[in-house]
């Protein structure tokens, strides 16, 4: 661990994942904090300034860069890449190899997905999660299927269904998700600014 980190009473950092890898080294960079209640497993590479809330789990190989803040409850599977600056918010589950780019948000209780055909006895094989590009908003309780691409800037609805692609700085909503929208028209409704999303 690097220099100012915090680990609180009855946080765990450093679990030994009983899955075989090759490297069980953990590294997280300086500035961290770990709340009362995190498992942090062996062998993923995160950087500097970590934030967790009560009870995530961070799983093993994953890599994971600056300024992750990931609040209660949500966990973190193995196999995963997060990039900087990289908000998530309770109650979600980041499923196995999800790729998770730079000043994305992902808000309370969205789950995400990787296996296409479950109970297959080779769906281990294929399972790939999706990608979420830069800077997209994954909105409240949403359900990221496997195999999609969120593109960059992108704004999904709350309670939306992702099963195909959602291009950059669209707006996607429902079940399935479907573009209504470009982010550059959405509108302030409080009026504090004209364009939230003005590109």
């Amino acid at each position: 661990m690097g220099r100012g980190c915090t680990v609180e009473k009855g946080a765990l950092v450093g679990y030994k994942t009983p899955r075989k890898i090759a490297d069980h080294t953990l590294t997280i960079g300086n500035n961290a904090y770990i709340r009362s209640g995190s498992v942090i497993y062996s062998g993923s590479n995160i950087g500097t300034s970590l934030a967790t809330g009560h009870n995530v789990i961070i799983r093993e190989e994953n890599t994971i860069g600056d300024h992750l803040s990931i609040w209660s409850n949500s966990i973190i599977d193995y196999g995963c890449r997060i990039g900087d600056n990289v908000k998530i918010h309770s109650n979600v589950y980041i499923a196995q190899f999800t790729v998770i780019e730079d000043n994305v948000f992902i808000a309370p209780g969205v789950s995400i997905a990787n296996d296409i055909h479950p109970g297959c006895e080779s769906s281990g094989k294929c399972m790939r999660g999706p990608i979420i590009k830069k800077g997209a908003q994954i909105g409240v309780n949403s359900t990221i299927l496997p195999f999609v691409t969120i593109g960059t800037g992108a704004v999904i609805g709350s309670g939306s269904v992702v099963s195909r692609d959602i291009p950059a700085y669209s707006v996607a909503y429902g079940n399935p998700a479907r573009v209504h929208n470009k982010t550059k028209n959405l509108e302030c409704v409080t009026g504090l600014s004209k364009k939230p999303y003005s590109r």
